[in-house]
C-alpha cells in the first residue's frame, strides 16, 4: 500500500482518516465554525482529518442552484481555515487551468466523479505535485478505476486516493457495491468511502438532488468493516437550510458518536486481520 501524509493527516499505514466538511464554501464564518466542530469531533475520537469544501459546485441539477462564490473567494476562505485550525484541506477542480491556482492552497486536489476520465484534468492534477483524490464515476465499475490510476502514475503522481461514491442504479438512485473496496485497494493506493454522496438521490427533487441521510451511519460502518482507509462525509450544522446537498449531509451533532464507532470497528478489523495472518 502506497501510504502518504498531507500536513498532519496520514492515509494508509493502517490508519483510518476522515475527510469532512460542508458541501460548498458558504462564507468564512461558517467555514471556520464547521472546521472547528469537525476538528473537535475528530480529536475526541482520536482520528486525523482533512477539511473538505468546494468553491464551485459546477454540476448542480439546475441552473438556478447555488454554486458558490467562485474560486478566488473560496480559496481565500480555505486558506484562512488552514491557518486558523491547522488542518490540511481538500477541494475540487473542474478544468485543467484551475489546478495551478488551487494547488497553492489545497493539500489534496479532488477530481469530481463526472470528470474522473478526463485525461487532461487528471494529468494536470498529477503534475501539481499535490495528492490527488479521484471520485470514481457513477458510471464505472471498480476494476475500471485502474485506468485512472495508470493515468495519474504516468504523470508521476506519488499520492493517490480513490473514492467510492456509489454507482447508477435506476432513475434517481445509487447503489454501493462493497466489492469496490477490496478491488480498488488491490491497485496499491488508499481507498476512501464517500458515505454521504453515496446516499444521494440524483435529481430526485426535480431541480435538486435528494438524499437519505438517515442511512449515513449504516453505510459508513459497513465500509470501515470492509477495510477502507478513509471515510469522506459532508457535514453541516443546519442541513435543512444548506445551499447545496442538504438532504444527504450529516448533521454535525451526529458526527462524533459515529466517529467513535468507526474507530472501534477499524481497530477490531485490524486485530482480526493480524490474528489471521499470524
Amino acid at each position: 500500500m502506497n501510504s502518504f501524509s498531507v500536513g498532519n493527516a496520514t492515509f494508509g499505514d493502517g490508519r483510518l482518516t476522515i475527510i469532512a466538511g460542508p458541501c460548498v464554501v458558504e462564507n468564512l464564518d461558517h467555514a471556520s465554525l464547521m472546521a472547528g466542530k469537525v476538528r473537535e469531533a475528530c480529536g475526541n475520537a482520536g482520528l486525523e482529518f482533512v477539511y473538505k469544501s468546494s468553491f464551485d459546485k459546477a454540476n448542480r441539477s439546475s441552473i438556478e442552484s447555488f454554486r458558490g462564490d467562485g474560486m478566488e473567494t473560496g480559496l481565500e476562505v480555505l486558506n484562512e481555515v488552514k491557518k486558523e485550525h491547522g488542518v490540511p484541506v481538500i477541494t475540487d477542480v473542474h478544468e485543467p487551468w484551475q489546478v495551478a491556482k488551487v494547488s497553492e492552497v489545497a493539500d489534496i486536489i479532488q477530481i469530481p466523479a463526472f470528470l474522473c476520465r478526463q485525461t487532461d484534468l487528471l494529468v494536470a492534477a498529477a503534475k501539481s505535485g499535490k495528492a490527488v483524490n479521484v471520485k470514481k464515476g457513477q458510471f464505472l465499475a471498480p476494476w475500471d478505476a485502474k485506468n485512472i490510476v495508470d493515468k495519474l502514475v504516468s504523470a508521476d503522481c506519488k499520492k493517490i486516493l480513490l473514492t467510492e461514491r456509489g454507482v447508477s442504479f435506476g432513475y434517481n438512485n445509487l447503489v454501493v457495491d462493497l466489492r469496490s473496496f477490496p478491488v480498488m485497494r488491490e491497485f496499491g493506493h488508499p481507498v476512501v468511502f464517500d458515505a454521504t454522496h453515496s446516499l444521494q438521490l440524483p435529481g430526485g427533487l426535480g431541480k435538486a438532488t435528494g438524499g437519505q441521510a438517515e442511512y449515513i451511519e449504516h453505510f459508513a460502518r459497513a465500509a470501515v468493516a470492509c477495510g477502507v482507509d478513509a471515510v469522506f462525509m459532508e457535514v453541516h450544522n443546519d442541513p435543512a437550510n444548506a445551499p447545496s446537498d442538504g438532504p444527504n449531509q450529516l448533521p454535525v451533532e451526529r458526527l462524533e458518536p459515529l466517529l467513535h464507532k468507526l474507530k472501534a470497528i477499524h481497530e477490531l478489523v485490524a486485530v482480526k486481520e493480524e490474528r489471521a495472518s499470524s
